[in-house]
Order: structure tokens, then sequence, then C-alpha cells
């Protein structure tokens, strides 16, 4: 449905045409009814209806209708100043942290919302998950869509989107068009951000309707103006896209929205831009950033500055490009929070010092953008953003998974990898089948001759050992043949795995026992291997902090080829320039459970999840978590911690 069959509010077509009229009365203290709620029972004011909240909720004698009041200004005040809003806010809180413990979960909720909008994105989740156990059911859809906005910020749109679905399912149970409506908004923005514009704009234009259904013109139904014309605007729709921007403007204005205001005013800058309408764009972008210091919001200030300098990097005027984008990158501090947006401008500050030829501070600014980037379009959100379609079950599914060009130009290279290294496991799992039908016959002929039976065991890993040798020594010629440089890691890398499985069967044929392997004294050699195979000794210490500990040969081989794994990456990539650091292994058992940490103090380089990985690494040590029934959690705080948990199964 395109907006023009949307309805229209009538005081919107009167602001259109110029025409004037008179608001409401939102507040009667003679009245049994004193205030006629704001954005829920009617949108019928102006700009003025904060002022008159202010003057008027200390005189209201029931609680329960002064703390809505109360509620809503320091939620709406968020809209122009983030400050003011915490004001009250935080009166709200101290009225009634002893009395009511529901409006002071609700007051929590707009305290959530306040702090998420000033980059204190974990205190605004601290606050949103203490007020859950206080407010009523039907208030957590709106909680929920705050618990988004803060996933959202920080680039996890998969998480982003799971709450939305969260708040529609509330919406549904309870019958609440406007948190369905606001769910379907979020979905809009998050396709948005994922690329996937036209799905983008199919559930703008749903969640559009339902606002129209519900028949209040407020501050969300606004934002869903700006993100479907966002999408819009992604798909060169331009007299769409400024139909909506321009509907928003009208809304933004009339309530005093300054968030939404810079929002827009930051998009009609790309707009005019794409329309060559410099002049326009320019006016666009002073808006943007008067709007967001009014607001006094960092997240509002940054996005304009960005688009100031996308701007002046179109018109070719790249040192002032570089003026703006340092200032947009300098006020988004380290508690930003949005790697979508830090993304954007370190990737127009690229190509302005490149056009500068300054290409020093290019790369820099480049190397920002490639991090950054890794860290919003994951695997992960994209799988699960691309569900949404089938979940909801409306138009057509989505079932491709668009990949970014420079993917497509490697995928041949990447499938002669892939047939490489098919076939070379192939071939180790043909000796690895050879050798155990041996174990087998020989195990059958000697079943009554224990003595003997130990020996010939001992004979059979001796052999796999050297089988697994002869493979490793064919990986290391074919190796020193070949000249791409990424084939040949790969292939050094099957190596290591190859030698890490050969050091289990070593250590079986040369201990006492023949079932099971000692891992610390194991990890101990696997370590040593490892690093001295990147001639690292000098520089990484690693130390096997564990008890002694026994398990069966099936157990011990995925873990130490999960070790060799997660080792290799942290000497890859955790410690750049050859720098000094430490690496810490642990095997321990807890109840019936063993956890595996591998822990670096290195430069925390790996941000993404494993699980969110595409090599071969990656999958191969998700598929061996997987095969030992094991659950994986990985940090990144100063350094990066793997940490596993998989069931004990004890030694015969």
């Amino acid at each position: 449905m395109r907006v023009g069959q949307h309805i229209i509010y009538p005081l919107v077509l009167l602001s259109f045409f110029g025409l004037s009229f008179s608001y409401g009365q939102i507040v009667d203290l003679k009245s049994e009814h004193p205030y006629a709620k704001v954005f829920v029972e009617t949108d019928n004011f102006g700009a003025s209806y904060l002022d008159t909240l202010e003057q008027n909720y200390n005189k209201v004698k029931t609680d329960s209708i002064r703390f809505s009041m109360l509620n809503d200004l320091a939620y709406y005040w968020h809209t122009r100043n983030l400050n003011k809003a915490m004001a009250f806010t935080k009166d709200g809180l101290d009225s009634t942290v002893r009395t009511d413990s529901l409006w002071h979960g609700r007051f929590q909720i707009t305290q959530g919302a306040i702090l998420l909008r000033s980059e204190k994105l974990d205190s605004a989740q601290i606050v949103l998950e203490a007020a859950k156990t206080k407010v009523h059911p039907s208030d957590l859809a709106f909680l929920n869509t705050q618990l988004g906005y803060v996933y959202e910020r920080r680039g996890q749109l998969d998480k982003a989107a799971d709450y939305a679905l969260k708040s529609l399912d509330l919406g549904e149970e309870y019958n609440d068009t406007k948190a369905m409506a606001m769910a379907y908004s979020d979905l809009s923005n998050l396709f948005w951000k994922q690329g996937k514009y036209r799905s983008g704009v199919e559930y703008g234009l749903k969640s559009l309707e339902l606002f129209e259904t519900w028949g209040i013109t407020d501050l969300d139904y606004d934002f869903t103006l700006y993100v479907t014309g966002n999408n819009y605007l992604a798909l060169e729709n331009y007299h769409e896209a400024r139909r909506y921007y321009e509907q928003a403007i009208i809304i933004g204005e009339r309530y005093g929205f300054y968030n939404n205001l810079s929002d827009v005013y930051i998009s009609l800058v790309e707009l005019y831009t794409y329309l060559g309408e410099f002049d326009k764009a320019d006016e666009a972008g002073k808006n943007a950033v008067k709007y967001a210091e009014l607001l006094e919001n960092n997240f509002m200030i940054m996005r304009s500055w960005l688009a100031v300098g996308k701007l002046q990097n179109i018109q070719e005027n790249y040192s002032e490009a570089i003026k703006s984008l340092n200032t947009s990158i300098t006020v988004a501090t380290k508690d930003f929070g949005d790697a979508y947006y830090l993304s954007d401008a370190y990737q127009e500050l690229a190509n302005a010092y490149a056009n500068k030829q300054d290409y020093k501070n290019a790369y820099s600014a480049f190397s920002e953008y490639d991090s950054l980037k890794s860290e919003v379009f994951t695997a992960e959100a994209d799988h699960r953003i691309s569900q949404l379609r089938t979940e909801f079950d409306v138009a057509k599914k989505e079932n491709t998974i668009n990949l970014q060009e420079i993917q497509i130009k490697k995928q041949e290279s990447r499938q002669q990898l892939i047939t490489v290294i098919t076939f070379l496991l192939l071939l180790l799992l043909l000796l690895a089948y050879k050798a155990i039908s041996n174990n087998t016959k020989k195990n059958k002929l000697l079943e009554n001759k224990n003595a003997e039976k130990e020996f010939l065991l001992k004979e059979i890993h001796h052999r796999v050992k050297n089988n697994l040798e002869t493979v490793s020594s064919l990986l290391s010629l074919q190796a020193s043949l070949i000249e791409d440089p990424e084939i040949m890691e790969a292939m050094e890398q099957s190596q290591q795995r190859v030698h890490s499985m050969g050091m289990i069967h070593q250590k079986l044929y040369l201990g006492e026992k023949l079932a099971t392997i000692e891992m610390k004294d194991y990890f101990n050699n696997l370590s040593d291997y490892i690093v001295h195979s990147f001639g690292k000794g000098e520089q990484i210490d690693v130390n096997i902090i564990m008890d002694e500990i026994e398990l069966e040969v099936d157990v011990a081989i995925p873990i130490g080829l999960i070790v060799n794994e997660l080792v290799t990456n942290s000497l890859k990539y955790a410690f750049p320039d050859n720098g000094k650091g430490n690496i810490v292994l642990s095997l321990v058992k807890n109840n019936d459970m063993l956890v595996l940490v591998v822990r670096d103090d290195g430069v925390g380089i790996l941000n993404e999840n494993l699980k969110k990985g595409t090599g071969f690494g990656t999958h191969l040590v998700n598929l061996l978590v997987k095969q030992l029934d094991g659950k994986m959690v990985l940090l990144t705080d100063h350094g990066r911690s793997v940490q596993i948990e998989f069931q004990h199964i004890k030694a015969a």
C-alpha cells in the first residue's frame, strides 16, 4: 500500500495548507478525569504540551494520574533535551521507590530509554532488566522495544530483531495495536540497516497502516515515516522518499520532536545530494546539526556531522570533509556503542584522505572501518534478519542471502581451496579407517593374549602416528610448491591439525595406558609445537593452569584440534607486530562437566563470535564443539577468552 492511500489526519492536512486550528485541552483539574493522556487518548495539542504538563502535574492529588503525567513529561522531554528528561525521571523514581513498585518500574523504562540515547548502553540494559519484574505484562512490549534499541546501537542486529519479535508477540497477545506497529517499525529499520530495502518498505507500510488504525500521530509514527523514507531512498525512489520525509518534518515540528527532525534532515542531505540540489543539501545539514545540538545528544550530533562530511566528499571539498568527519568521530566517544554509523564515518574519512593523496591516514581510517563493519554485518545477524520473513508469513519469503561483491570475486579461489582441503581430509579419513580396520582385526586375533595384545595396540598407535606424520610431510611438500599465500596458509594449518592428532597417538604408544591421554602434558607438548612453528617462542608464554586429568582418546582428539585452532588464532591475530603476551590453557572438571578455557591478553582483534565466522578453522571448531555436545562462550574484553563446556565422559 502506498502512502498516498493512507489516512492523512486532518491536523496534518491543515498544516500542509497553512490553515490555523485550535488545540484541545489536555489538563482540566476540575474534571473527574483531569488528564487526557498525551499520544494515547489525544494528539490534539501543539508544541507547548510539555509546558502544560510541567505546570500542572504537581497539582493533581491522585498518585497514579500524577505519576502518569510526570512519566509522560520525562519521556517526551527526551525528544528535546536529554538532561531535562533525566531530571524529571529522577523525580519520578524518587517519588515511587518506596510507595509504588509498578510506577517505579515504568519510570525505570523511561530512564532506560534516556540512558541508551545518552550512549550509556550498559546502564540502560541494567535498568531495563531490573524493571521487568515490577511492571505489568502489558508494559513489557514497550520495555522489549527499548532493549532492542540497546542491541541495535551495539550493532547486534540479530538480537535487536529477536526483541522486536517479542514485542510483536506481546502486542498480539494483548491486542495492543501500538505495540505491533512499533515492532514492525523496528523491523523496517533493521531491514534497512541490513540492506534489505524492499522488505524494509513492506514492513514500514505495515507499521504505518497499524498506526493509522490506532488513530494517534505520535513520536513513533513520525519515526516510521522517516524509516520508510530511508528504505525508499535506498531503492532510489526519490519522489516517495521526499514525501515521507516532508510528512515526518510536519509532525516533528508540530510536537517538537528534535531527535526525529535531526534524523530526517540527515536523510534529506543524502536525498538532495542524489538529486544534485546541493544548496538544499547544505541547508538540510545545518538543520540536522541544529536540532542535534538542541537535543544535546552526541549520537545525533555525530550522525549530523557525518552527513555533512559525506556531502562535502561528493562536492570534492575534501579538506572540509576531513574536518567534518573528524568532528563526527571525536563526538563518538569510547561509549558511543553504534558500530554501524561509526564504521560509515571511518569509510567516508578514508575516501577523503585518499582523494587528498594522504594514503597513510586513508589506510588507518579504512582499517577502523573494516574492523567496525565486521561487528555489524555478521553472518549470524544476516541469517536472523533473513529468517524474519518466514517467521511472520508476510508477502514473499526471503530464502537467499545477499553476498557482498568482494565475496563473489573470491568465490572461485575459495572453491579451489575447499576442494584441496576436502581431498586432504578424505585422504586422512582413508588412512585413519585403514589403521582402525587393522586394529580391529588384530584385536580379534589376540583376544586371549593380553601381553601380546598390549604390544600390538602400541604398535598400531605407532603406525597411525607414522601415517599422520606421512600426511604432514606430504602437506609440507605440497605447500613448498604453492605460491598462493592463502592456499599455502591453509596447507600449513592442515599440517598442524594432523600433527596435533599424531601427538595423541604418540603418547598412547609411549605411555603406560592404551586408551586414555593425560591432557596437561599433552597441552604442554602441543602448545610448545604450535608456538615454535610460528617462531614466537621468545614473545609468547603459554601457561597450562590445570591438574592432571585423563580423557579417552575419542574425546582427547577433538579437544586437541579445538586447542590447536584457538591457540593458532591467538598467535596469528592477538599479538600483532611481534608483540609479547600470554596464552592460558586450562581444562577442569566441574561436577559432571568439563570446562575448557583458552585465553590470551592480546589486542582482542577477533571481536566476532566464532559461531559467526565463515573460515574453515572456525567451522571446524563449531563442528567439534557440536560433536562433544558442548556450548561455547566468547569474550573479547582485554584480549580474548573462549570457554567451552561439555559432558565429562569418564575413562573406562
